[in-house]
């Protein structure tokens, strides 16, 4: 299944570092881009169905170090 998600940041340049940390990071399967102007960053991964997926979790981390926060 795949899974998306959007977290819109309080400036352009944070939402940027989020990306790049992103891009560098070691999850598996995930595309990131930026989404609908240049604050907010959409995340694109598979989640396969075995188990318990904390891919969700760790980005949302990881967007809160950023003060980001994911739009619903």
């Amino acid at each position: 299944m795949q899974t998306q998600i959007v977290y819109q940041f309080p400036s352009s340049q944070v939402a940027n570092r989020f990306l790049n940390d992103v891009n560098s990071s070691q999850l598996p399967h995930i595309k990131a881009k930026l989404y609908k102007g240049s604050d907010k960053v959409q995340i694109t991964y598979q989640f396969h169905g075995n188990g318990f997926d904390t891919t969700g979790a760790e980005l949302d981390d990881l967007a809160s170090n950023y003060q980001g926060s994911e739009l619903h």
